[in-house]
């Protein structure tokens, strides 16, 4: 009986006791402290607005040129007895080179036979003049009055003259054409195509090669109408002479997985305006575009090859760059105040570029354009601004496309 109600007595204790402690624990247990959370402002970079000289550009592109291109034709008719190495696709010729042979033994012959004719020519005038000198003495002896110019034989004297200067000029001419029978290349130039080969018989006028000159390349460059403003181009008037005092340029393209540059200038703009783009079209030259020059490993500026273009335009005084990064819409920045709080600034964009807008007006200098992006931009709002990052207004940055504002 006893140990039924032990059994009993002990769980029951048991329970109460770990209901005692765990209510005792809850009551003693410590209160933790409040604190409250503090958020900490911002963290932006600044950049400092600074007036300074700044050099416009205009970007552009174009394919490469060559100034002078010509046919080569032959000035006689014969068969291609020698054509000279260079003359390939691709080959260099050098002024007054010879480019081919035309067969001479029919130009020989021809200067032969003038040659006789114009010695039967002076015989004939030789006795003509004879004649006449008897004639005028037998009149002197003979006659009354005044001989007709026929009974002194002066019809008959500028008859021979005449053939005599006919059988010259022909003689001329065939030892012209018998010089002619060698075509020479009449400028330092470059094969684009060659059109005949030993063997053939080549007629008077008909191209035998097409080659250009290599002393200077072209690239013709367009423009938009809006980034003219930026730029001094030569401007033709009437009766004035086209000189080479266009702006400088630079040009660039990709060959073999690495970039080159070449420096030219604009010499002249074309006489017309696109009808459908409204640009205008300057023409830039580079001298020497098949010398390596000071640089070694560079490719030549051959014709064919698609550049870009960066055409040196004027300085102006006085204007921000800000970077593309800093502006809020089209023409609205953040500046940071001296206490450290956002104001929202409306500014006079003079030229928005791809990687940064030229600012007319509308910043002080000295002051902080907040550079880094926002989620949420509040005026007056506090931040904080990282060190080391007041840097100036970004300069002059080649290569970039721009666009009018």
């Amino acid at each position: 009986m006893m140990r039924r109600i032990l059994m009993v007595i002990v769980p029951i204790a048991v329970l109460a006791l770990g209901g005692i402690g765990a209510w005792s624990m809850i009551e003693n247990r410590p209160v933790p402290e409040k604190r409250v959370v503090e958020t900490p402002p911002p963290l932006v970079r600044v950049i400092e607005a600074n007036p300074q000289s700044v050099r416009l550009s205009v970007a552009t592109e174009g394919t490469v040129a060559p100034r002078t291109e010509s046919e080569l034709v032959p000035e006689v008719s014969g068969k291609v007895i020698w054509v000279s190495p260079s003359l390939a696709s691709g080959g260099f010729l050098e002024k007054g080179e010879t480019v081919l042979k035309i067969e001479t033994r029919e130009y020989e012959l021809s200067v032969v036979r003038a040659r006789a004719a114009v010695a039967q020519a002076k015989l004939q005038l030789a006795t003509e003049e004879q004649e006449a000198d008897l004639a005028r003495k037998e009149w002197d002896s003979l006659g009354k009055g005044e001989p007709t110019p026929l009974t002194l034989r002066e019809p008959q004297i500028a008859e021979a003259r005449a053939a005599l200067a006919s059988a010259e000029a022909a003689l001329e001419q065939t030892e012209y054409d018998a010089e002619r029978t060698e075509v020479k290349a009449p400028y330092d130039g470059r094969v684009r195509e060659k059109k005949v080969d030993v063997g053939q018989f080549v007629q008077r006028g008909n191209s035998v090669a097409t080659i250009y000159a290599v002393d200077v390349a072209e690239v013709r460059l367009p423009i938009p109408d809006g980034e003219l403003a930026y730029v001094d181009l030569p401007l033709a008037y009437r009766g004035q002479a086209l000189e080479a005092q266009g702006p400088p340029v630079t040009l660039r393209a990709q060959f073999a997985g690495r970039e080159h540059e070449w420096q030219g200038r604009i010499v002249r703009t074309e006489g017309e305006i696109d009808a459908r783009s409204r640009m205008v079209h300057a023409i830039a030259q580079v001298r020497d575009p098949y010398g390596e020059g000071k640089r070694p490993g560079r490719p030549p500026l051959a014709v064919g090859l698609f550049v870009e273009a960066e055409i040196h335009g004027k300085a102006l005084q006085g204007l921000f760059a800000v970077p593309r990064s800093a502006m809020r819409g089209d023409t609205q920045v953040i500046v940071v105040d001296s206490e450290n709080r956002l104001r929202f600034r409306n500014v006079d964009v003079f030229r928005a570029e791809r990687d940064r807008v030229l600012v007319r007006s509308g910043l002080e200098a000295g002051e902080r354009i907040c550079v880094s992006p926002l989620e949420t931009a509040v005026e007056g709002m506090e931040v904080r601004v990282a060190e080391g990052s007041s840097g100036k207004t970004t300069g002059h940055a080649r290569g970039r496309k721009s666009a009018q504002v």
